[in-house]
């Protein structure tokens, strides 16, 4: 019989798509840092020794776009010139302008209304201790680890990415890790065989013994499958924000509503909604109300209260979906105003998002699952 087999990718902070996220969210922190209260939604382009900065920004603050994205390419290990991307030789374009008016108009109450309108979605299961799908997180984790070997190996380089196959049984159960993929950016001076050793022994390896795997049983393991990958960064291949919105939420476990979430300030529902949905959906997994939920929130620019919730328990519930989102709607504020008072958003908290992952990190507001009592005993389980 056919394995039953779902796969998810993540990359590195130094892939193309993840130093432009981390570019705009760095912009998007030093406005926060000095006014809460921006407006922000920054969006860049990376490619061979040049950065394209644009967007709509309104803030108090002052801010040198081009030394921000020069200092951020600099903390991910983009030093070298000879990788054709460097923060002393990039060429820095700034086109930015502030929010429209319109927009600013029906976000800009008290309460405050949705930046945007859009659906967004969270997901919650039993699959790991941080509750992410298990797929996805072993990538992540992956990829986090090869950031690391980056920062401590002169062989390496920034870019990477990872990939991972999980066996499920026919219940959804995990019945281990079928594939491991992973590729890394390094220097013509380290050879292919040493590489392979060197990311099998100090990065698969101890990755899946922390999640209780061990790498014997893994039936396929493919390390750098071309055999060479000495050009990458922006010079082998253009970056783009908010293009990596599947690594950055659940590795296609869950479902995506399609809205990017670097860049952007709270008062956009595709970042806050996104954060508060994982909230949600963790605490009702926390709270053992089921062992795998998704939470969807939909909004209308310019107005408050969403104007959809939903829960899907995919059957795993000890009470129905409509219960849940009755107690969701009882216990949490999901307007704009409430999410990002509750999930303390106007921080300057987002240039880990995109360096590290949006989710899993205990170290996010809106991984915590202090909501997970009272939704017990509310539900009287």
């Amino acid at each position: 019989m056919e394995k039953r087999l779902f796969t998810s990718e993540c990359v590195t902070c130094g892939h193309p798509d993840k130093v432009a996220d981390a570019i705009s969210d760095g912009i998007l922190d030093a406005c926060l840092a000095q006014d809460p209260n921006s407006r922000v939604a920054c969006e860049v382009m990376v490619t061979t020794n040049f950065c394209v900065i644009c967007g709509e920004i309104t803030t108090k603050a002052v801010v040198d776009y081009a030394a921000v994205a020069r200092q951020v390419i600099a903390s991910i290990g983009y030093t070298d010139p000879a990788t054709g991307f460097s923060a002393d030789t990039v060429e820095v374009l700034c086109k930015v302008h502030t929010q429209s008016a319109d927009i600013a108009m029906g976000t800009n109450d008290e309460v405050g209304g949705a930046g945007d309108q859009g659906m967004m979605f969270g997901g919650a299961c039993t699959q790991t201790p941080e509750l992410m799908p298990l797929p996805v997180a072993l990538s992540r984790a992956l990829s986090n680890r090869l950031t690391q070997c980056v920062e401590s190996c002169d062989l390496l380089r920034p870019d990477g990415k990872t990939q991972v196959s999980v066996e499920f049984d026919e219940q959804g159960n995990v019945v281990g890790i079928d594939t491991v993929v992973v590729s890394i950016m390094h220097t013509e001076a380290f050879e292919i065989e040493e590489l392979r050793r060197y990311v099998r022994e100090g990065v698969i390896a101890p990755v899946l013994e922390q999640y209780g795997f061990d790498i014997k049983d893994v039936a396929h393991i493919h390390i750098n499958p071309t055999g060479k990958f000495v050009i990458g960064g922006p010079d082998g291949d253009t970056g783009l924000t908010g293009r990596k919105i599947i690594v950055d939420t659940y590795g296609g476990y869950f479902s995506h509503g399609g809205g990017a979430v670097s860049g952007k300030d709270p008062t956009k529902v595709d970042r806050s909604g996104a954060y508060m949905a994982r909230y949600m959906a963790k605490n009702l997994v926390a709270a053992g109300l089921a062992t795998q939920v998704q939470v969807q929130l939909a909004y209308a620019i310019g107005v408050a209260e969403p104007v959809s919730v939903r829960v899907d328990s995919y059957g795993t519930g000890k009470i129905s979906d409509e219960e849940m989102i009755a107690l969701l709607r009882k216990t949490c504020d999901l307007t704009p105003g409430g999410i990002i008072r509750k999930l303390q958003l106007r921080s300057p908290i987002y240039s880990k998002t995109a360096r590290e992952g949006h989710f899993g990190p205990t170290d996010r507001p809106w991984e915590v699952t202090d909501l997970a009592e009272k939704l017990r005993q509310l539900a009287g389980i």
